[in-house]
């Protein structure tokens, strides 16, 4: 009996992700520090509104990179959907060039009162890739197109969101450097404007991720997460420490949605999920 007890103990308190002997899946209470969102297309085998109540259950507040006609359904489950998408065109047709700006900005026009109206507080948009547009004219033209949606998303209370992708996995897209990104929000110059900062991706590129989000915390409005390497599960089969990046994170004071994207590489895909909700939970 000692010796099961002492155990169950090193358990607690070596991997705090894994639950305490005896205690039931349900019993779990997340610690509200972060807030926990999850994107659905890494469980799109699993029914939509299924996958709502599991999360539900788990205690995650949204599933998030849905479109318009998804939001219903989450919110039927008492759920958020952190970020939506505005647009049908994909990540490689971007801000970065003049020519996608009428259709981009008719697009994010259209749904920005839309996404208010549904309590989606992001939405999401790509620079686009290079296709031999140097990194300066792709952070003018990017600002000149997104200045034209910022007083749409203020007045409706919507943040625009630029997600920062390694240019690996992502040959030639352009906002690839956190520097580069934070250097648009400036040149935006509104808070409906900030950074969504995927920790796998910027990882692949930068690699330092506490102290880039330490210095770039002011332009960063959304966190997606993800296993290096492989993109897998958060756990001891990749080379960061998540609970150090969380704890970080949350001592910037940062208030927005931490979205799990890693794609998982288990049988049980909510089983990874509830794993790793928990290792993020600090």
């Amino acid at each position: 009996m000692i010796g099961g007890m002492a155990g169950a103990a090193v358990i607690a308190a070596g991997k705090p992700f894994e639950l305490i002997a005896g205690q039931a899946p349900d019993q779990y209470q997340l610690k509200g520090n972060i807030r926990h969102s999850v994107s659905q297309w890494c469980y799109s085998d699993i029914p939509l509104d299924e996958f709502a109540r599991a999360c539900k259950e788990m205690g995650i507040e949204s599933i998030e990179l849905l479109h318009e006609k998804d939001w219903a359904t989450v919110a039927a489950a008492g759920l958020k959907c952190a970020v939506g998408y505005a647009t049908d065109w994909g990540i490689p047709k971007g801000f970065n060039r003049k020519e996608n700006h009428d259709k981009l900005v008719a697009d994010y026009e259209t749904m920005i009162p839309k996404a208010a109206a549904a309590g989606v507080p992001n939405l999401i948009c790509f620079s686009g890739n290079r296709d031999g547009l140097s990194d300066h004219d792709g952070l003018i033209n990017c600002a000149t197109g997104l200045r034209i949606i910022m007083p749409s998303a203020e007045k409706h209370g919507v943040t625009i969101i630029m997600e920062l992708l390694n240019g690996y996995g992502h040959k030639d897209y352009q906002c690839d450097k956190t520097s580069w990104g934070s250097a648009l929000a400036e040149m935006v110059g509104s808070e409906r404007f900030k950074l969504l900062y995927d920790i796998y991706h910027m990882q692949i590129m930068e690699g330092n991720v506490i102290e880039t989000i330490r210095k770039y915390i002011k332009y960063i409005g959304h966190i997606h997460t993800g296993g290096v390497p492989g993109r897998h599960e958060l756990d001891e089969t990749q080379e960061l420490y998540y609970p150090a990046i969380m704890q970080a994170l949350v001592k910037t004071g940062y208030k927005g949605f931490v979205g799990q994207e890693f794609v998982p590489s288990q049988k049980d895909k909510l089983a990874s999920l509830r794993k790793c909700i928990r290792i993020c939970d600090v």
